[in-house]
């Protein structure tokens, strides 16, 4: 990292100084983030942390990665945002890239991960009914019992998260939940009104859950057979977060529609995006759908930049290769401070022995200690470094975990 940037207020001014005039909708961790570059961040005071959370898979490719800088700024030179009102001369080789990638047909850009699972639902219900035949408004998507999707007050509608829920409805209809993992749920309750089922093929923010082996093709086989559509929301697991470009490889299954965000930004724009096959996104016509900022310039130029990156292959072998050393590492934590934990590419939830401390605690612990991850529930903690850590930083985080667990 090049000089730190000092600020006329520390660390614990600024946390003070957000309280009278941010909503207060988060809890960080009390830490002040001023420079970053790769795997590592530094504070107003100067001190580095090792970043093992990577904006939840949005910094995939480190801090401030060369080739996603240069495309940004060769950008921010020429052209920013037109709106989709005109064409702008980066969109289609985005949209042909990205699809390549992902060996779908056509893209729909928008910006932030809840905008994608927001598009993807309409998607499917428009296609429910000028495809499929569903009575109009009575089309239905089954989702799975802990997910996260997003915050919006649709996505919330079909959350099982009552700090989610809570004081926000009345919540939308037309959503059916089911538990993750059961086949046999899923089956009785689609229908002929099913539009969709919409699942995470990992649960991040419950925990990383990652469901059976033949799960996934479970669901595809079983859409496929009920004449309704497989929907991934892959904006976590998707992007070489678990060895491959989209999770759903891990058992060669293809989805319908993938939810795409997070990481397709390289963590300098936000960029998400809905891709699929023609016969589904075709439903939409002009004027049914848009957004302003989607598939701007800028974003459309550091998105196909991250796919350059993904094309080559190199970050999925890494989070393979790195996701070994994981493992390794928490395997010999495993009673010894660690209970359990659930581990796909670079990428773990770890359950802590409660009577250690909760997540948050054990995380406030890493974070004096240089490491800084986050909690998710309970006494569980996720693990999602940036692809180009190290494993010698990977091994050096474990090591800082092990004193936390066990000092």
């Amino acid at each position: 990292m090049t000089a730190p940037v000092r600020t006329a207020r520390g660390s614990e001014e600024l946390i003070r100084a957000e309280e009278p005039v941010l909503a207060h909708n988060y809890h960080p961790l009390p830490v002040v983030v001023a420079r970053a570059e790769g795997a590592w961040v530094e504070d107003v005071e100067g001190r580095r942390y090792l970043d093992m959370l990577a904006g939840y898979s949005a910094l995939n490719f480190g801090h401030r990665h060369p080739a996603l800088i240069e495309a940004a700024h060769r950008q921010l030179d020429r052209l920013t945002l037109t709106s989709r009102a005109f064409h702008n001369d980066r969109l289609a080789g985005f949209a042909e890239r990205l699809s390549a990638l992902t060996g779908t047909d056509m893209v729909l850009p928008m910006n932030t991960g809840a905008e994608a699972v927001e598009s993807g639902i309409k998607v499917a219900r428009k296609w429910a009914y000028d495809v499929k035949g569903v009575p109009a408004d009575r089309a239905t998507i089954v989702v799975a019992a802990d997910n996260f999707h997003g915050r919006t007050t649709t996505i919330v509608s079909f959350s099982t998260d009552e700090t989610a829920r809570a004081g926000f409805g009345p919540f939308t209809p037309g959503f059916k939940i089911v538990p993750y993992n059961d086949l046999a749920a899923l089956e009785a309750a689609v229908d002929q009104t099913t539009a969709a089922v919409l699942i995470e093929p990992i649960q991040g923010e419950a925990g990383v859950n990652i469901p059976d082996d033949g799960y996934l093709a479970g669901v595809r086989e079983l859409t496929r057979r009920a004449g309704c559509l497989f929907v991934a929301d892959e904006i976590q697991s998707g992007l070489g977060r678990t060895g491959h470009t989209l999770a759903v490889e891990h058992e060669s299954v293809v989805p319908d529609v993938v939810l795409l965000g997070k990481a397709l930004g390289g963590g300098i724009v936000p960029v998400s995006a809905v891709v699929g096959s023609r016969e589904v996104l075709g439903v939409l016509h002009p004027g049914e759908h848009g957004s302003t900022f989607g598939g701007n310039p800028l974003a459309a130029a550091v998105g196909t930049a991250v796919v350059e990156l993904l094309e080559t292959g190199e970050f999925q072998r890494r989070a393979t290769e790195l996701g070994a050393v994981l493992r390794e590492g928490l395997d010999a934590l495993v009673g010894r401070g660690v209970v359990g934990f659930r581990a796909r590419g670079l990428w773990a939830g770890v359950d802590v022995d409660p009577a250690l401390g909760t997540g948050r605690e054990v995380s406030e612990r890493l974070m004096r200690e240089g490491v800084l991850v986050k909690d998710t529930h309970g006494s569980t903690i996720r693990l999602a470094p940036p692809l180009t850590v190290t494993a010698e930083e990977l091994r050096g985080a474990l090591a800082t975990l092990e004193k936390v667990l066990t000092c």
